[in-house]
């Protein structure tokens, strides 16, 4: 399997805080569930399954983690409406999941079909989107390392000049989490500029969606005296980055702009060797969808929370002081009204690597992008050493 052959690449990280519940158990375990894995249906609710990622990784490494423990998967698609994804984990519930693993569309709107599984003693997964809810084990990427690793590598590659953030969707805690990565890289929040640095343009994008990160990016490109005075692009992710290309080539800039992503999609790893796009931070997809369905077996069978542990193979991405969870206080505001701490929730998070035209081997050599993929339409003349 590809999460293997990469362990000695990818270092984990496994995060967080002390638990907020009592028991820092799962509803079903602190019931003194003893479910089985033979037998144990695990619903999966997508937000939106078109992303290439989710069909090419995620889900095949998660299917076959529930279904080789004797496991049953199955799944819902909820194509990027709330209140579907809510009927989808009514129905999930009705056909009698044991354990949901829930990629949120909102992640606060979520919170009524957490509670409904609570009281139905379901065990909840938030997938690579944070769940606020203690009840909710968090499986993930450490996002706000893939935002230090965007914004590291843009600004290598522009040091001085206008910039432009383009974020991701504002009801996905995920946009702030690589915000704030980003800015500890050292680009600075809009309205708060350093002598090199000037942020001309900053705004969330609708569903993270490659149309509505082109219009953000042709709306920067023209709100600056004179036009298109732009010299760095932070995108924050692989399909806005798309649109962020499209906008730069319809003025002739594809190329001379840096623009960061991240995901691994292979439009832009080919556009990594192209050089339209300067870094895009690959996660281990493979890794992380193993880790979701392992941990769902786990907690069919009555392990608490706070006792799930990584796969057993996947040892070399957890650190060794911590192979289980750990708790993570969430950015929202408690039920006590503090800000910024809000409810802790265990957590399992894995470590991402940024790939540029110096590194493209590494997804290559790991079977994640083939070389016809990755080298289409490049300029032999200038070609990365993956491509020649």
């Amino acid at each position: 399997m590809i999460f293997r052959r990469v362990a000695p690449l990818i270092a984990a990280v496994v995060l967080i805080t002390a638990a907020c519940s009592s028991s820092g158990g799962s509803p079903a375990a602190s019931a003194g569930g003893s479910a089985a894995a033979a037998g144990c249906i695990v619903g999966v609710s997508w937000n939106n399954y078109q992303q290439p990622r989710w069909a090419k990784a995620d889900e095949p490494a998660m299917k076959k983690a529930i279904e080789d423990a004797g496991g049953q998967y199955i799944r819902a698609d909820a194509n990027l409406k709330m209140e579907q994804q809510l009927t989808d984990i009514d129905s999930m519930i009705g056909k009698g999941a044991k354990v949901l693993i829930i990629l949120a569309q909102d992640t606060k709107l979520i919170l009524p079909a957490v509670e409904k599984a609570k009281t139905a003693n379901i065990p909840v997964i938030g997938y690579d989107r944070l769940i606020e809810d203690p009840a909710a084990l968090y499986v993930t990427f450490d996002n706000k390392k893939v935002g230090f690793l965007e914004g590291q590598a843009i600004l290598k590659a522009a040091p001085k000049g206008n910039y432009a953030v383009i974020k991701g969707n504002a009801g996905d805690p995920n946009s702030n989490f690589l915000r704030s990565g980003i800015t500890e890289a050292g680009v600075p929040e809009k309205g708060k500029d350093t002598a090199d640095i000037k942020i001309v343009y900053e705004d969330y994008t609708t569903d993270w969606k490659t149309e509505n990160a082109q219009k953000n990016m042709e709306t920067a490109l023209n709100s600056t005296t004179p036009v298109n005075n732009i010299q760095a692009v932070v995108s924050e992710n692989d399909s806005m980055a798309i649109g962020v290309v499209a906008a730069l080539q319809k003025v002739g800039l594809a190329g001379t702009i840096p623009v960061s992503g991240q995901d691994g999609d292979e439009a832009n790893l080919n556009n990594v060797a192209k050089g339209f796009q300067t870094v895009d931070v690959w996660k281990d997809a493979f890794a992380l969808g193993k880790t979701a369905g392992d941990a769902a077996i786990q907690l069919c069978k009555g392990t608490k929370l706070a006792d799930v542990k990584a796969p057993a193979d996947l040892k070399d991405y957890v650190k060794p002081a911590a192979a289980g969870t750990v708790d993570f206080t969430t950015p929202g505001t408690d039920k006590t009204g503090t800000a910024p701490n809000g409810p802790v929730v265990k957590s399992i998070v894995l470590t991402p690597v940024a790939i540029t035209k110096d590194n493209l081997n590494v997804p290559l050599d790991q079977g994640w992008i083939t070389k016809d993929v990755l080298c289409k339409g490049v300029d032999a003349a200038k070609a990365p050493a993956a491509c020649k």
